[in-house]
């Protein structure tokens, strides 16, 4: 399996271009960058720490992917407007079939997540619930006897 992450020490090692807007506050609890246990992360799966919006750019995540034979991602994220929504971006332009795990994300105001799942998400891909992806990879995973 492959997953990504956002992390930083310091922040020092992410962009920062000037801007008209100032981004969003960033009141980090201890442990924010950690994926929760319940996914069940083993040691053969390939873990991606991004540093910027996208989870493609400067990173080896489509490389892994293909070495893989991985043509689907499923998405989710604590920023649908920004993280989501650049990597699902940019995982379209790589020609990756994108899943969205629309009740697994949220944006920094409702009317950000309101646009993208409603106007970007389903151009780039299909929308779903994290219970229907989860049906889904069963059935598929599923071998006859």
């Amino acid at each position: 399996m492959g997953l990504v992450r956002v992390s930083s020490k310091d922040f020092k090692d992410m962009p920062r271009p000037l801007l008209d807007q100032a981004p969003p506050a960033m009141n980090l609890p201890p442990g924010w960058d950690e994926i929760v246990p319940e996914i069940g992360v083993i040691d053969t799966d390939h873990v991606i720490t991004k540093r910027q919006w996208g989870a493609f750019h400067a990173a080896d995540l489509d490389q892994q992917l293909r070495r893989r034979g991985i043509t689907t991602i499923v998405l989710c994220g604590i920023a649908s407007g920004i993280g989501v929504d650049t990597t699902a971006r940019e995982a379209f332009a790589h020609g990756y079939q994108v899943i969205f795990a629309i009740d697994a994300m949220t944006g920094f105001s409702e009317a950000e997540h309101e646009y993208v799942r409603s106007v970007i998400f389903p151009r780039l891909g299909r929308i779903r619930t994290t219970a229907d992806i989860l049906a889904c990879a069963a059935l598929h995973s599923s071998t006859p006897d």
